[in-house]
Order: structure tokens, then C-alpha cells, then sequence
């Protein structure tokens, strides 16, 4: 169970970190979003995986350990909160730059580039 938490971790992780680097800010928002979801799981799982363990000491003999838990639902809030701050960014430089590009600028494909050298001649 360990293995398949961690390669499903590990793939969260990768595939924040892709959409992170692509140059639209809703696969951004997206990939940061993801990021924040494996970093609450990574924490959830440092307070070790149990089965039917009671949250409060002295209920049984095995109890999980409360402080990642709530290390996880304050990131959790936090995370939130950020989400929503860069999707209210990403809707105010798309209106004021018309156009939903990380840095801006429309990409300009060969041709144009071409063009452009020419002098705008075909």
C-alpha cells in the first residue's frame, strides 16, 4: 500500500511541476494546485498510515498521530486561498493583456517569424 501511495504521490508531483512549466496560466493555476494536493499528501503520510486508529490517546491501543492531520487541513485552507488569488490574477492580466500567456506575449509560430525578417513580404 506504502509503494502505491508514493508512486501516486511522485506522479501528482510530476505532473504539477509539468503543467507548472507551460506557458498559459490556467495549466499553472492547475499545476499548482496539484503540487499543494501531493505536498498534503506527503504530510498525511509522515503521521504514518493506520487503520481503525483512534485520533484521541488512551481510546485504544494504536492512535494516529494528530499533528500532520492538522498540519493538512491548515494547508488545505491555505492552499485555497492561493488558488483563488492566482485565478483572480490570471482573470485580471487576461483582461488587461488580452491574451492568457505567462509572460504576456503571443507566441509567434516560424512563419510569422520569417515574415517579420522579410520585412512582411511573401
Amino acid at each position: 500500500m506504502e509503494g502505491i501511495y508514493a508512486f501516486c504521490v511522485g506522479l501528482m508531483t510530476a505532473c504539477g511541476i509539468f503543467l507548472t512549466l507551460r506557458g498559459r496560466t490556467f495549466s499553472v493555476v492547475v499545476g499548482l494546485t496539484l503540487l499543494s494536493y501531493a505536498v498534503n499528501l506527503f504530510l498525511f503520510a509522515s503521521g504514518r498510515l493506520k487503520l481503525d486508529a483512534a485520533a484521541v490517546l488512551g481510546m485504544s491501543d494504536s492512535y494516529g498521530d494528530p499533528l500532520p492531520q492538522a498540519l493538512v487541513l491548515t494547508a488545505i485552507v491555505i492552499g485555497f486561498a492561493m488558488t483563488a488569488f492566482a485565478v483572480i490574477l490570471a482573470m485580471r492580466a487576461r483582461a488587461d493583456l488580452g491574451n492568457d500567456h505567462v509572460d504576456g506575449r503571443t507566441p509567434t509560430t516560424r512563419q510569422e517569424q520569417q515574415r517579420q525578417k522579410s520585412g512582411g513580404q511573401r
